[in-house]
C-alpha cells in the first residue's frame, strides 16, 4: 500500500462531528476508524487525492512529554498550523461545496500572483484550511518582482547557509 511521506493530525473538541464536516465540506473519505466500547474516537484517518489526514480529540499523556493537543476552538481559535490542500481542478465548485457544508470562507478563490488560484475556509472549530489549484506555471522572477524579496530553494543559495 502507498502510504503518503508526511501524515499530519488536527485534534478537535468533537472529532466525530469533525470527521462527518470534513466528508460533507471536503470530500474527505474516513479510511480508518477506531472506537472504544463507548463509541469515542481512539484514532482516525481521512483521505483525499492520495493525501492522508488523521483526525482526533484533545488529549496529552506521556507518550507526547509536555505537549498538548487541543482543538482551535478551546485556546480562543489560535492555530500553529494550517492545511494547505492542492486541487487538480474544480476548485470554485469546491468552495461552494465547502459553504454549503458550513465552512466559513475567509478568503474567496482568487488567482495569485504566483500561479495558484486558492480560497481559505474555517471549520467548525476553526482550524484554517487553504486549498490552491495551479492555474499558471510558477515564475520566480515575477514573484520577486512583486515582493520585493529574494526567492530560492535552499539556505546555502539564499546566503543564510
Amino acid at each position: 500500500m502507498d502510504r503518503p511521506t508526511f501524515v499530519p493530525a488536527v485534534f478537535y473538541k468533537d472529532p466525530i462531528a469533525a470527521l462527518k464536516f470534513l466528508e460533507a465540506a471536503f470530500g474527505f473519505e474516513v479510511s480508518a476508524l477506531v472506537t472504544d466500547a463507548d463509541g469515542n474516537l481512539a484514532h482516525s484517518e481521512v483521505t483525499f487525492r492520495g493525501g492522508a489526514l488523521n483526525v482526533g480529540g484533545q488529549w496529552e499523556g506521556a507518550i507526547i512529554g509536555a505537549a498538548r493537543m487541543r482543538s482551535p476552538a478551546a485556546v480562543e481559535g489560535v492555530n500553529t498550523q494550517f492545511l494547505r490542500i492542492n486541487l487538480d481542478d474544480g476548485l470554485d465548485a469546491h468552495c461552494e461545496r465547502a459553504r454549503a457544508a458550513g465552512a466559513v470562507i475567509t478568503a474567496e478563490p482568487e488567482d495569485q500572483f504566483y500561479g495558484a488560484r486558492t480560497y481559505r475556509a474555517l471549520d467548525p472549530e476553526g482550524h484554517v484550511w487553504n486549498f490552491n489549484q495551479e492555474v499558471a506555471a510558477y515564475d520566480a522572477a515575477g514573484v520577486e518582482k512583486a515582493l520585493g524579496f529574494k526567492t530560492a530553494t535552499s539556505l546555502k543559495e539564499a546566503g543564510l547557509g
